[in-house]
């Protein structure tokens, strides 16, 4: 990946700085030299060389208000969110306090103090619109369908700044979420342990990490995109059997996964993402393929769980 000057010495915000997406790009950030400030829940050890680190729940405008106030960051990437698939109950407080009220507290401090530019990122898991009733298909879904409705409220009465970036099925190495579906399968694949799955029909756009990093600092140095929605995806869509197969043999894997062996869930998305519209928008695509992807992705958790036998760790794969 290509690191642009444009970004030096510029104050940068990015929430959910010490998740998967999020280190990614405080790293590229940093090559670029910008002043990045990054912002988690929880206590981060130390501060890097471009990096500094805060803490707080943005779900709380005191804590927002601080935290702007203090840096006055030119640009912000909102990545922080509750990331949860499933339909429970329980889910629902959780991303409405996480995924809702973050976004309308960062829009509304960031329109009083002012700001170049707002990120926010959307999901493929949003409700589209159409002639018919829009019913997301999860409390996740729902707070993120919301936060972007929230977004372009925000700029068309305030002005205020902001462009959301809807990401569609974002892998690759790193640190992450290991019951997500591409380490969890390379994970069990590595013990010999046949994944439990759904049934794998279910066709997703998958999109590697370092595009969606690309695809993000393109929507921040943009012009005349603000107000809008900007797919960050490959244009293709695979299905998850699909995945899995590829994944079993670029490992060289006989072990057979389980497919069916976990309900699909229902009301599913289908979507993929709209990438002439996108290049035309802020002359962004995707470099990296599928197949090339989850090569590295391997390579990198193999060489991660070497290391971690080394040092006496174990990278646990999810039951």
């Amino acid at each position: 990946m290509t690191f642009t000057s444009q970004f030096s010495d510029q104050k940068i915000l990015v929430t959910g700085a010490s998740g998967f997406i999020g280190s990614h790009l405080c790293q590229h950030l940093s090559k670029c030299g910008a002043e990045v400030h990054g912002v988690s829940r929880k206590v981060h050890p130390k501060d890097g060389d471009c990096l500094r680190w805060w803490q707080g729940d943005l779900a709380d405008i005191q804590t927002v208000r601080n935290l702007l106030t203090t840096i006055k960051p030119e640009v912000i990437f909102h990545l922080a969110s509750y990331v949860a698939g499933a339909r429970s109950l329980e889910l629902v407080s959780p991303t409405v306090s996480c995924n809702l009220m973050s976004v309308i507290n960062l829009l509304t401090v960031a329109t009083e103090i002012g700001c170049k530019r707002i990120i926010l990122t959307g999901s493929l898991e949003e409700p589209e619109f159409s002639n018919h009733e829009i019913v997301p298909s999860s409390p996740y879904a729902a707070a993120k369908w919301a936060s972007s409705a929230y977004a372009r409220m925000f700029h068309s009465l305030y002005q205020t700044p902001v462009v959301i970036a809807r990401l569609f099925m974002v892998y690759g190495p790193g640190r992450q979420d290991l019951n997500k579906l591409v380490p969890y399968v390379i994970l069990s694949l590595s013990r010999n342990q046949a994944p439990k799955l759904s049934s794998g029909k279910r066709e997703v756009d998958w999109i590697y990490v370092e595009d969606i990093v690309a695809g993000l600092v393109a929507i921040a140095q943009a012009s005349n995109v603000e107000g809008c929605t900007i797919d960050l995806g490959s244009g293709d869509l695979v299905s998850i059997r699909t995945v899995v197969q590829i994944i079993a043999r670029l490992m060289g894997s006989h072990t057979m996964p389980s497919f069916g062996a976990l309900p699909d869930r229902v009301m599913e998305q289908i979507r993929v993402a709209d990438t002439e519209r996108t290049y035309a928008a802020v002359g962004w695509k995707p470099e990296i393929s599928l197949e090339n992807g989850l090569k590295y992705t391997i390579t990198w958790f193999r060489e991660q769980m070497e290391k971690d036998q080394k040092d006496g760790l174990l990278l646990k794969c999810p039951s």
